[in-house]
């Protein structure tokens, strides 16, 4: 299994991850000092019926409600940011251990989050719609849904990365690996 992240060059993948992880970085205090902040956009994603999904916009006041206008805008940024370096963690994961099972599973992580930003834009659209034409079904319960993929995908990608930098530093203090560069 292959990811296009892989035709990254192996001395240029820490550096990569690591300007990646800047702008995620950044993006995410962006996101965070903006808002809105009760209720919050995350209250908004899992609203997932019309009659949450109004309270939660009935609560903000105007500048709430261009707080969270300007944080979805931003998200359509964040979301390449995000889902690429967890990705690539993901995909330099997948080289610690030699075992088959676990590199496809990395890859196959690396994937999913590329398909977690496709449902973030996704439940952005539904959230945008109920902003601007007013809350109706279908896209609180869309809205929550792709919320729920895509925090799962993500979760399972940190989970990965993190699990694979514990492998190498384990690695790497027996003598067994070079370190990264």
């Amino acid at each position: 299994m292959n990811h296009p992240l892989n035709s990254i060059p192996q001395g240029r993948k820490l550096a990569t991850f690591l300007w990646l992880l800047g702008a995620t970085v950044a993006l995410s205090v962006i996101m965070r000092l903006i808002g809105p902040f009760t209720p919050n956009i995350v209250d908004f994603e899992f609203a997932n019926t019309a009659a949450k999904a109004a309270g939660v916009i009935n609560a903000w006041d105007a500048l709430g409600k261009l707080r969270a206008c300007f944080n979805l805008g931003i998200d359509y940024l964040y979301m390449p940011a995000y889902s690429t370096t967890i990705g690539l963690a993901c995909v330099m994961g997948a080289g610690v251990i030699a075992g088959k099972g676990w590199r496809n599973l990395g890859i196959l992580l690396a994937w999913g989050l590329w398909l977690a930003a496709i449902f973030d834009a996704v439940e952005n659209y539904a959230l945008i719609t109920m902003m601007f034409n007013g809350v109706s079904d279908p896209y609180p319960a869309v809205s929550s849904f792709c919320a729920t993929c895509k925090f799962i995908l993500i979760l399972l990608g940190l989970f990965y990365a993190l699990a694979s930098l514990i492998i190498y530093f384990v690695k790497l203090t027996r003598g067994k690996l070079v370190p990264l560069h």
